[in-house]
């Protein structure tokens, strides 16, 4: 029960990574309200998981506020907040990628960030603190060929938690990140561009330990970051990767 009492928000929380994360954090203690842009994986996360769920946009500030709302109905506080939400664009050329693919891309990585911090670490400086964790990529570190503005959203998102982490620190807000690689999540086709044995061999040997990450492996570093165990730990981009950004 190392979250015991907490009260945390999952963006992105009815698949992949997010649903990992929420499923740990409900098993250790937290109140987790499951934020997606598909209500019925949150609802359905949320009901497994004894969540609240809430449909959100995370690029666009009235549905953050009304998200934020939500929770504060719900918890009556937060304690945690995790920016998992994410797309890409399908590989390809950097100057092929439509500027609507752009915009998308942007708005959802790193605007989000953005808005989700506009909205709640006012709440967390009135509180006395709190922890807030960015699930970036390690596509941030090592970028890999014709996923550049995607590439670019992540390094965007590492940049902005350890500017947030330096900035927060004094009101007791740790801000950390965690660079996943390629996961069976709904994106790994995405960044593939097809799903076929032939990309996943290609895919796989990027990566020493030599398989995809899992919801749980992120869930797992997920757990220690945003508990008292790392209350110490703020600014830091942990690579959940297998060894590939070595």
């Amino acid at each position: 029960m190392r979250l015991n009492g907490k009260c945390a928000i999952v963006t992105g929380g009815g698949s992949g990574f997010g649903a990992g994360i929420v499923r740990r954090f409900a098993g250790e203690g937290a109140r987790v309200l499951v934020a997606d842009i598909n209500a019925g994986a949150a609802e359905e996360i949320a009901a497994e998981t004894g969540g609240v769920a809430v449909h959100v946009d995370v690029s666009q500030n009235a549905s953050v506020e009304q998200m934020t709302r939500a929770a504060m109905d719900a918890f009556g506080r937060i304690d945690i907040l995790v920016n998992n939400a994410g797309v890409t664009h399908l590989p390809q050329p950097l100057d092929e990628v439509t500027e609507d693919d752009f915009d998308r891309v942007l708005a959802v990585n790193a605007k989000s960030v953005y808005l989700t911090a506009r909205q709640i670490v006012p709440l967390m400086k009135a509180a006395g603190g709190g922890a807030i964790l960015n699930i970036a990529s390690t596509a941030g570190v090592s970028p890999r060929p014709r996923l550049s503005w995607y590439n670019a959203s992540k390094g965007w998102m590492i940049t902005a938690t350890r500017a947030m982490a330096v900035e927060l620190a004094p009101q007791g807000i740790r801000v950390n990140a965690i660079n996943p690689v390629a996961g069976e999540t709904p994106l790994l086709k995405s960044f593939m561009g097809e799903d076929t044995p032939e990309r996943r061999a290609q895919f796989l040997a990027t990566i020493p330990i030599g398989r995809f990450s899992t919801p749980e492996d992120i869930a797992n570093a997920a757990l220690y970051l945003c508990s008292d165990e790392a209350s110490m730990v703020t600014g830091v981009a942990i690579e959940v990767d297998g060894g590939r950004c070595i």
